[in-house]
């Protein structure tokens, strides 16, 4: 039998379709609820252990990060076009990776607190014959992390006037205050 309370004055028929499709439906938040066993069957004639009680624990599990999104095509356009400016710019080139990751969490926790909307990171096209520089590849693994997920709400390639493929327009997410 479900948790839920069916409404009073259904017949048995539509007392069954409910009792069903209850048992289907997640609540949205989770009540503190006591567990007990359930009844064994009459007439099985076999003994069942009975089920421990367990204590009830709360989720302390951290939430989720937000998702990343990518900017949306119209704003994308402008802000190639330069009709959205651009609040912060942060060059990379030459850093190692620790030096350049606690530069570009530094960077875009100052721009958060200063209230900028869009940066420019500038990875540089890095490599050799082919192949991904360094910084360009990991900034944009960085950036998907949850520790920068509090600061970020997206990024994605900038355009070619402001590097292309050696850089990223990155959305800063604002604080809640």
């Amino acid at each position: 039998m479900s948790n839920r309370r069916a409404p009073p004055g259904l017949d048995p028929t539509d007392r069954a379709l409910w009792e069903e499709i209850t048992k289907s439906i997640k609540p949205l938040r989770t009540r503190r609820t006591q567990v007990t066993p359930a009844e064994p069957a009459s007439g099985a004639g076999r003994e069942e252990t009975p089920r421990p009680k367990l204590p009830l624990v709360r989720s302390t599990a951290p939430t989720s990060a937000p998702p990343l999104t990518k900017l949306h095509r119209r704003d994308r356009t402008r802000v190639a076009r330069g009709h959205i400016e651009i609040d912060g710019r942060l060059d990379l080139h030459g850093m190692t990776l620790e030096r350049a990751r606690h530069r570009l969490e530094t960077f875009l926790a100052s721009a958060q607190n200063r209230g900028a909307s869009l940066v420019l990171v500038i990875t540089g096209k890095g490599g050799t014959a082919g192949e991904r520089g360094a910084l360009r590849r990991e900034v944009p693994h960085w950036l998907s992390l949850s520790q920068f997920r509090t600061l970020v709400i997206g990024f994605e390639e900038a355009a070619p006037r402001h590097g292309g493929g050696g850089a990223l327009y990155v959305r800063v997410r604002r604080t809640r205050r």
